[in-house]
């Protein structure tokens, strides 16, 4: 078998960094007459690049069969739709943004975030690959084209007199397998003057603070500052800010413009540069000493639900997010564990999770069973879910949270 080549930088990828096992693609939940069927799995294992840093995995499956059916719809976190006004209302105010200008989102999904500009009366434009998810958005009046973003489909929108005063995407470069076409598609959509805007996991977080399940098949790469410095700089584009953001458990939010662009350079640029030179972000030793912190939030979470099972607690989740999949695939959680679990998506309820196939419920669900603990799959929300679900304290239920380590809540 031939040595894998980074998909940043192209050299040899020999060096590991967390090896999952096996696992199924984590947003390809099974329906429930499909049970006996047979499911595939594919290694999930994590290599970080010796020359660039990125840490990425193999690409087992395309991207058009990943994503053109999908099962994650934005709208329902709420918490997520309000960071995503609060951002509209931001860039309009920095960049000046109005109705001469035209707004472009990659991975724009059903529409969540391109409405607040419409209500603005800014023109905007979606991009998104599941026509599932595309369908929701054109039905609310976003005008969206269902296709894979790259270099051709930026030529095309050029080429129709449309270019980017402000491209922005939001946890999509870690689902793009070509990255540098990726990259190179955003310098030719965006204006000469324009900016583009990207949030992502940021991979600090994800190391120090153990977040070994935010790594799934459809997140090809995990991104330090430095590495997307690198990436977009291939490309002609100088990120000139970047912001630190709290969502999914610690996000960066990078600012991009074209070399020579009017947009000053923030010491904020300087300062995340050298920071994750400190943490031993291009030593390879700091990568290398993952695994083990991995491999004990496994032993102490299995602990814990064994031990609550034989004292005759009842377990239940919350939520079906993906890298609660990877979770319970890697942990190899099923319904000797957790009863069922629980999602406020209607795409998602009545399904059973990939791999563990347990049962996905309606929230409602907790308040008939009234169990001991909930434990809380999407962590990255959990004040939300936790308001939500407030009324376990009726009975006496407590909520569980796995990462950073496992732990009560009352």
């Amino acid at each position: 078998m031939s040595e894998p080549l980074c998909r940043s930088c192209g050299a040899p990828l020999r060096d590991t960094f967390i090896d999952l096992g096996m696992s199924p693609f984590s947003n390809s939940y099974i329906r429930v007459q499909d049970a006996q069927q047979m499911e595939p799995f594919f290694p999930l294992h994590a290599y970080v690049c010796g020359s660039c840093f990125l840490v990425q995995l193999k690409e087992f499956e395309s991207p058009q069969d990943i994503f053109s059916d999908y099962a994650y719809f934005s709208s329902y976190s709420d918490s997520w739709v309000a960071h995503c006004k609060a951002y509209v209302d931001y860039v309009m105010q920095r960049f000046g943004l109005g109705g001469g200008h035209l707004v472009v989102e990659v991975a724009s999904n059903d529409g969540y975030l391109l409405k607040f500009f419409r209500e603005k009366s800014v023109p905007v434009l979606g991009i998104e690959p599941a026509a599932n998810v595309a369908a929701v958005a054109q039905a609310a009046g976003i005008p969206t084209l269902v296709k894979f973003f790259s270099v051709d489909t930026a030529r095309e929108l050029v080429a129709d007199g449309k270019c980017a005063d402000l491209l922005l995407g939001n946890n999509v470069l870690a689902h793009v397998p070509d990255l540098n076409d990726f990259v190179r598609g955003i310098a030719i959509l965006l204006k000469a003057s324009g900016v583009a805007t990207f949030e992502f996991p940021h991979l600090l977080r994800l190391i120090k603070e153990n977040q070994f399940d935010t790594i799934y098949h459809e997140h090809f790469s995990y991104f330090s500052f430095i590495t997307a410095e690198q990436v977009f700089a291939r490309h002609g584009l100088q990120l000139f800010d970047v912001e630190e953001l709290l969502t999914h458990g610690g996000s960066l939010r990078i600012f991009a413009q074209h070399v020579g662009a009017p947009h000053p350079l923030s010491p904020r640029v300087a300062e995340l540069r050298d920071r994750e030179t400190r943490l031993g972000l291009l030593r390879m030793e700091t990568y290398a000493a993952f695994t083990e912190q991995v491999k004990e939030t496994k032993r102490n979470l299995l602990s814990f639900l064994i031990g609550e099972k034989r004292a005759g607690k009842s377990i239940v989740g919350y939520g079906a997010p993906a890298k609660g999949n990877t979770l319970l695939n890697y942990c190899g959680i099923r319904d000797d564990f957790l009863d069922y679990t629980v999602d406020r998506s209607p795409h998602k309820q009545g399904m059973l999770l990939p791999g563990t196939r347990i049962r996905v419920f309606a929230p409602e669900k907790i308040r008939e069973t009234k169990p001991d603990y909930v434990f809380i799959l999407p962590w990255n929300i959990r004040d939300e879910v936790m308001e939500q679900m407030r009324h376990i304290r009726e009975w006496g239920g407590k909520f569980v949270l796995a990462i950073p380590t496992v732990k009560m809540v009352g």
